[in-house]
């Protein structure tokens, strides 16, 4: 039996620039794509020229048409591409995961994340109105309108451009009486610390939180010195399998380093 996750080919509509880092593609098509319906759900994208999947939050799917919400910087597989005139393109999504689950008898909703959380956590607030909730959101931009205007937000700038600082603020939060739910989504590094934090410090049961590594920091993000675009069409043009081009790029990547 096979275990691939489901594949679905999707066209991009429209593309609007929110802010200096943010991009928010509309893609079409997607017959038989599902929702999960939960508001922090996410799918692999593999854009054109590429065969390797980044992952991104849903930020809304209405009948046949899909939204993301994607963070652009200098280099990166769809962030090159998304930085473009990218209409028309084809794409392939992979069926959605999600992990968003507060308990029950939750009185309380903190959400906590930089800008790559911004989508989930927007999803998250118009999800639960019911639920009083507080976000607090570490981003570089002015992203005042991206949540719904009656929610409670604490703004915070990033340390620096690529850094975040977020392990040290939650370390610092005051905790709602009662029992909540928190969600929490950013830098992998900031995440294992804080999930640390909630275990032994705070004592959350681990059905009151979820904690999710969404990048990783660097000190200074390099541009590909072996481009995969020209090895995977070439690969595809062969009729060669994913994993058969996987291992040519992989080959390349080791040359260029000998």
């Amino acid at each position: 039996m096979s275990t691939r996750a489901a594949q679905f080919q999707a066209t991009v509509r429209r593309r609007e620039p929110l802010s200096d880092h943010l991009v928010r593609l509309v893609l079409g098509g997607l017959d038989g794509f599902e929702s999960t319906g939960v508001p922090d759900e996410w799918v692999g994208l593999v854009v054109p020229g590429q065969f390797q999947s980044r992952y991104y939050t849903v930020r809304s799917f209405d009948r046949d048409e899909l939204t993301l919400d994607v963070v652009v910087h200098d280099v990166g597989l769809v962030t090159e591409w998304a930085m473009r005139d990218c209409l028309g393109d084809i794409v392939t999504i992979t069926e959605p995961k999600a992990s968003f689950s507060p308990p029950p008898d939750a009185r309380w909703l903190l959400l906590v994340g930089d800008l790559t959380a911004m989508p989930a956590m927007a999803r998250i607030v118009e999800a639960r109105p019911d639920l009083p909730t507080r976000v607090i959101a570490e981003v570089p931009d002015d992203l005042a309108g991206y949540l719904p205007g009656t929610t409670e937000v604490t703004w915070l700038t990033p340390p620096a451009p690529g850094q975040s600082a977020l392990a040290s603020v939650v370390e610092g939060i005051e905790w709602p009486e009662g029992e909540g739910y928190f969600w929490m989504a950013g830098e992998s590094a900031q995440m294992r610390a804080i999930r640390k934090h909630l275990m032994r410090e705070v004592g959350l049961p681990a059905s009151h939180y979820d904690v999710m590594g969404y990048w990783r920091a660097t000190a200074g993000r390099q541009p590909r010195k072996v481009d995969p675009g020209p090895i995977w069409r070439a690969g595809k043009a062969a009729g060669k399998s994913d994993e058969q081009i996987w291992a040519e790029y992989d080959a390349a990547r080791e040359a260029d380093h000998d």
